[in-house]
């Protein structure tokens, strides 16, 4: 049965760095909970906290009820999926599976059942008897879920277990994952640095930088609501234009910038006259608008183009060194080699997110 994981005022040092730094973070049960940030930015280490594999030098760590601070792996009823598969070359799949619970005392009568359940979850019950050397990148990263799931853990870790896999695998083992995790019921927490891979399946997530939690919540409030100018650009692409309040009526600010003035719809309280940056997705600028001059609509030129057949994404130069990022769905104009092309853009004021220093 799956448990949630609670980890309060978590702190980890190597020597004098201070790697993790009062981590306080609620992971509900049977949900898909994602760390993601920069390289070192304490993830891996958060997560090894919590399989046991480094004490903390201040907090506690709960699984349901149970404090696990200080228990060695072994007792914690945890599953760990690792970036390298692991699996032994000369077993084959039945018995890298069935290895963890021979080290648990479970006889052969007893564990075959679950030894199967686990491969039929990984659709691998038919390769029982392979050898690892004989499978897929895919396949084994599949087996070595299989052998984390057998044991029936309270909870699953996955340290970027998609890592060493080709980007159409690293497609495909996702939906494996989310789907797995869900039909087994599974707390599952899963380190990654790949934004995408996190929007697209994590129920929350937590983003972390230098040993700090930032942000947590679902992929869509993260991306739509960042917290800070750092998270608004880790999670996706944006372009940032800096401003001043102007004005405000009814949730919308009017923003002065060296370009003009924008409105916004503000998700923050800011004052008159207060310092902001505003934060432009790409999908959020459409081009060629016929919308009247007014609010949000600017003349720009078009002067470069990535063309990927179905979008593009394009550079657009309203002045003043400030290029906004677009994407437009079945392209209709196309600025290469230094060429460029007069065109017009909107903003919904919605589609802004205002954030300050």
């Amino acid at each position: 049965m799956s448990v949630p994981i609670t980890i309060e005022n978590l702190t980890k040092r190597f020597g004098e760095k201070t790697v993790l730094n009062g981590i306080t973070v609620q992971i509900e049960a049977g949900e898909l909970f994602f760390l993601l940030g920069p390289s070192g930015c304490g993830k891996t280490t958060l997560l090894r906290a919590v399989a046991g594999l480094n004490e903390p030098e201040e907090g506690r760590i709960w699984a349901g009820k149970r404090d696990v601070t200080h228990l060695p792996p072994h007792q914690r009823d945890m599953g760990m999926v690792f970036q390298s598969y692991a699996l032994w070359p000369h077993m084959t799949l039945r018995e890298n599976v069935a290895f963890g619970l021979e080290m648990r005392g479970i006889r052969k009568p007893d564990a075959d059942p679950r030894v199967m359940r686990a491969l039929e979850m990984v659709k691998l019950a038919d390769r029982a008897k392979s050898k690892p050397n004989e499978l897929s990148g895919g396949q084994q990263q599949r087996v070595a879920l299989a052998r984390a799931l057998v044991i029936e853990p309270q909870c699953l870790l996955l340290d970027e277990p998609l890592s060493n896999l080709d980007a159409k695998l690293r497609l495909e083992m996702r939906t494996e994952i989310r789907r797995i995790c869900k039909e087994a019921g599974l707390t599952a927490i899963y380190v990654t640095h790949d934004q995408k891979e996190a929007l697209s399946i994590a129920d929350r997530l937590a983003i972390l930088d230098q040993g700090r939690l930032l942000q947590v919540g679902s992929p869509q409030e993260v991306y739509t609501q960042p917290a800070s100018r750092f998270i608004a650009q880790f999670i996706g692409e944006t372009t940032f234009v800096e401003g001043h309040v102007k004005a405000q009526r009814n949730g919308v600010a009017d923003i002065e910038t060296a370009v003009g003035v924008w409105s916004a719809a503000t998700q923050v309280p800011v004052a008159d006259g207060e310092p902001v940056w505003l934060s432009v997705r790409p999908e959020a600028v459409r081009l060629h608008t016929d919308k009247p001059d007014g609010a949000n609509v600017f003349r720009a030129q078009l002067h470069g183009t990535i063309y990927l057949g179905e979008v593009a994404q394009h550079a657009v130069d309203l002045g003043h060194d400030i290029t906004l990022k677009a994407l437009e769905m079945r392209p209709k104009l196309v600025a290469r080699d230094g060429a460029r092309a007069d065109t017009r853009l909107y903003v919904a004021p919605e589609d802004i997110q205002v954030l300050k220093e």
